[in-house]
């Protein structure tokens, strides 16, 4: 399974050109860029005419399309309209988990242009699990049935940053961020420096959390017989691209 084909240092549009692109998006269409953006109500079929990923594969391709279109400044928005909501005061069937940073330039359902009911997302700093954090997707994978969880890491990882920092000069942070500090410290790269260090244990954290959830019993059930998939990724800030952490 890959989350994207395209290679991480994909070249991203020109500033310029970006902010001109994302200004459009209020209006009717991206002005000087040929890029018609439909928000209508007929934009988005209803629920029953929007097929749902049922299996771990097809969610990863829905969450790479969707992020395809985020970074190219074409998103759909899709299931925002009243047929969806009205659709959705009786139940709801997430197809993917997004266990994601708080940081907010990566709310999962913008950079897979996903809407209503399509995503379950779960987010603590630098993805840290905890009890809330374990039971929440434990909620999804076990009593919703969802096929797909994500573990998404970014680039510029705030979270990371502050243990990295933190491990080098022994200091101690403040109140309960030294608990989030604690909890990525396994991750963090020894073989680099400076900002390559900090860049590496992103992905490596990545890794770990990864880990640490493929090894609850519930979840590993799942994983063995092939309802469930743990994959790790990144997002990067400077290209909108989400990859795979392998």
């Amino acid at each position: 399974m890959t989350l994207d084909d395209t290679p991480p240092g994909a070249a991203a549009p020109a500033p310029a050109r970006r902010s001109l692109l994302r200004a459009a998006v209020t209006g009717a269409a991206a002005a000087g860029a040929g890029l018609a953006l439909d928000v209508s109500p007929a934009a988005a079929a209803p629920p029953a005419a929007r097929p749902r990923p049922a299996t771990a594969p097809e969610a990863l391709r829905e969450l790479a399309a969707g992020n395809r279109r985020w970074r190219t400044f074409r998103e759909r928005h899709p299931d925002e309209t009243p047929a969806v909501r009205q659709a959705l005061t009786s139940g709801q069937h997430p197809f993917a988990l997004v266990l994601g940073c708080v940081d907010s330039r990566v709310p999962p359902e913008l950079v897979f242009d996903q809407g209503l009911g399509d995503l379950l997302t779960v987010r603590s700093a630098g993805e840290v699990l905890d009890e809330a954090v374990l039971g929440s997707i434990a909620y999804g994978v076990l009593e919703l049935a969802i096929p797909l969880v994500v573990v998404l890491g970014h680039q510029s990882c705030g979270a990371v940053r502050a243990a990295v920092e933190a491990d080098g000069s022994g200091g101690r942070l403040p109140a309960h961020i030294q608990y989030l500090a604690d909890q990525i410290a396994p991750a963090i790269d020894r073989g680099t420096q400076g900002e390559a260090r900090v860049d590496a244990t992103i992905d490596a954290n990545v890794r770990l959390v990864r880990s640490r959830l493929a090894a609850e019993p519930d979840l590993a059930e799942r994983v063995a017989d092939g309802r469930l998939a743990i994959v790790g990724a990144r997002y990067e800030l400077t290209s909108q691209l989400v990859h795979r952490v392998s």
